[in-house]
């Protein structure tokens, strides 16, 4: 079935919002969520129309325009880390949106985009570590020059419990991260395997159908075959019978003189 205008203009912009996604961005850029709150309702009206696309396309595109939307609220997040966590639920797009991609665009900018989480996220982290122990040890340098010893050691300890606190929460933050990781990557491999299975069984059935095809033509060309040969042997028979029926009444009735 050839795409309609509609099905056009969504393929056409939805390619334009992978372009953008894939960008760095101002934190004010607002094209790309009015792009992707158009696609909403242009696939929203594509999915109301009689000569809709196929399922598996229309789910397709539900798939990426869901995956923008999800990118747009992860970007809102206020920390690193909650932006990270956001990402991994992401799920990207299977198919590539025009013949021009090898690999679905969707997919770069989820890799992008977890890559450059992380990255932020593990620089807020080394920062307020170097931060903090940079603080501690002006503060002792200070310390050491003050006259109240009591005070110092006080405030020493002080500054000490606090860089350990963050370090502690810094470590729980990443055991979080990482079990979120690890339940995620189980997660995806149970998707993988499941689609695989699926795989595996629609092409069983299409070999199947596949076989059951060629039997039924085998069986039709044997049909149309005999039904050609009976036809065959049937003109002949009438036309033997009339010249024979022609002889017997050249014999029976001859030339009037």
């Amino acid at each position: 079935m050839a795409a309609t205008r509609l099905e056009l203009n969504l393929v056409r912009l939805l390619s334009r919002c992978e372009a953008l996604a894939a960008e760095r961005r101002d934190p004010e850029e607002w094209r790309l969520e009015k792009y992707v709150a158009a696609l909403e309702d242009m696939l929203r009206e594509l999915k109301q129309q009689a000569s809709k696309p196929a399922p598996e396309l229309l789910n397709e595109y539900s798939r990426k325009v869901d995956f923008l939307k999800g990118l747009l609220e992860a970007e809102k997040l206020a920390s690193s880390t909650e932006k990270a966590l956001a990402n991994q639920f992401l799920a990207p797009g299977r198919t590539p949106t025009t013949t021009k991609e090898r690999t679905p665009a969707t997919k770069i900018v989820h890799l992008q985009t977890k890559a450059r989480c992380t990255g932020k996220m593990r620089s807020e982290l080394l920062g307020t570590v170097c931060f903090g122990a940079a603080a501690s040890l002006l503060l002792v340098h200070r310390l050491g020059l003050a006259s109240d010893e009591k005070q110092s050691a006080v405030e020493l300890d002080a500054v000490l419990q606090h860089h350990q606190d963050v370090q502690e929460k810094l470590a729980e933050e990443m055991l979080s991260l990482a079990r979120s990781l690890k339940n995620n990557t189980l997660a995806a491999q149970n998707v993988i395997k499941q689609d695989n299975q699926t795989l595996s069984h629609s092409l069983r059935m299409a070999d199947q159908n596949f076989e059951k095809l060629k039997d039924e033509s085998d069986r039709l060309e044997q049909h149309a075959k005999k039904s050609v040969n009976w036809l065959l042997w049937i003109m002949l028979i009438v036309v033997c019978f009339i010249f024979i029926s022609m002889i017997l009444f050249i014999r029976i009735f001859p030339k009037l003189k």
